[in-house]
């Protein structure tokens, strides 16, 4: 039997990047797959993927950061498979500027997505993991939570806000069944990172001890891990997948 088999996966901005690499696995290791984000295009693409590849996935329009659509998106997901094993919160975005020229439009828009998505989220599938006395709940933080990171201050708010929630949530749920940790990616070579300037690039992986850039599957697989029975001692946990940037 497969490591998923059975299970029913919700992941948030899988449509592409980490987010697509994290469906992907989880379909192979038997996952039923549902994929919420706002790109139509990737994220049908992606489901047809997975589908055609022997998996199976379903994607689905979904706002994060408008409570009104999480909760449809929950209740049909339900109605269809009659529970929801799996939550991975890896849905973000960036809108950088220093504080001197953040605007408050660049603040609410990353906090509303990247920590009031994350509570929509989890406030709207949790009663269902409760009820089946299981589940597990994954929050994809960043490094840059750890140690701050110069033109980011609403992305770094908004990922540290993350680890408090999961540890919040960790002991409010780990004793109904439903474990939550967190994922903290580094510096992962994505689309968008690797259409940056070739400089900035060996700038990134000089900071990193293994010296490389992170892969999407290397984030995927601590997903897969942390979603798997083999996890089930593990809560309140915040994983730096990050190529040693924190040591």
């Amino acid at each position: 039997m497969k490591r998923l088999e059975n299970k029913v996966a919700v992941i948030t901005g899988a449509a592409d990047g980490i987010g697509k690499a994290g469906a992907e696995l989880l379909a192979k290791n038997g996952a039923q797959i549902i994929i919420w984000d706002l790109n139509d295009e990737k994220g049908n693409e992606t489901a047809a993927k997975i589908n055609k590849e022997g998996g199976k996935a379903l994607f689905m329009k979904v706002n994060t950061a408008a409570f009104d659509q999480v909760e449809n998106a929950v209740a049909e997901v339900i109605n269809t498979y009659n529970q929801i094993d799996i939550l991975i919160n890896n849905a973000g975005i960036t809108r950088d500027a220093t504080l001197l020229k953040m605007t408050r439009e660049q603040w609410d828009q990353v906090i509303d997505v990247n920590l009031t998505g994350v509570f929509n989220c989890t406030k709207c599938v949790a009663p269902h993991m409760v009820a089946n006395k299981s589940g597990k709940i994954i929050n994809t933080s960043s490094v840059v939570a750890l140690y701050g990171n110069f033109g980011q201050t609403n992305y770094v708010a908004a990922k540290a806000g993350l680890i408090g929630m999961t540890k919040t949530w960790a002991r409010e749920l780990g004793r109904k069944g439903v474990n939550v940790n967190a994922v903290a990616p580094g510096f992962i070579a994505t689309g968008m990172v690797m259409k940056m300037p070739e400089n900035v690039l060996d700038a990134m992986k000089s900071k990193v001890p293994v010296q490389r850039l992170g892969k999407p599957e290397d984030i995927a697989n601590a997903y897969l891990f942390l979603s798997s029975n083999e996890s089930s001692y593990v809560n309140g946990a915040v994983i730096s997948v990050d190529g040693g940037m924190t040591v």
